[in-house]
């Protein structure tokens, strides 16, 4: 029984660092972006979700975003298809 206990909380610990290190891993790649910061990058992400909602998105939707302007949009779509 203490096996088990032990095997779930180091399962649930080792799922848990894995989420951050990925949430780590995407804010760093917006980061790159020119323009994009770390307020617009929060705002972003509230705004769409994920990377790949933003890839999807057109300049007036990314415009749209709080924090944002068409400069930083367009920047973004560039990076992302360029």
């Amino acid at each position: 029984l203490v096996q088990r206990i032990r095997d779930e909380a180091h399962r649930f610990a080792i799922t848990f660092h894995r989420s951050l290190r990925d949430k780590n891993d995407l804010h760093s790649v917006l980061l790159d972006v020119p323009g994009i910061g770390p307020k617009r990058m929060r705002e972003l992400m509230k705004a769409f979700g994920s990377v790949e909602r933003m890839k999807q998105a057109d300049p007036e939707e990314l415009s749209r975003v709080n924090g944002m302007n068409h400069k930083a949009a367009e920047s973004l779509i560039r990076f992302f298809r360029g």
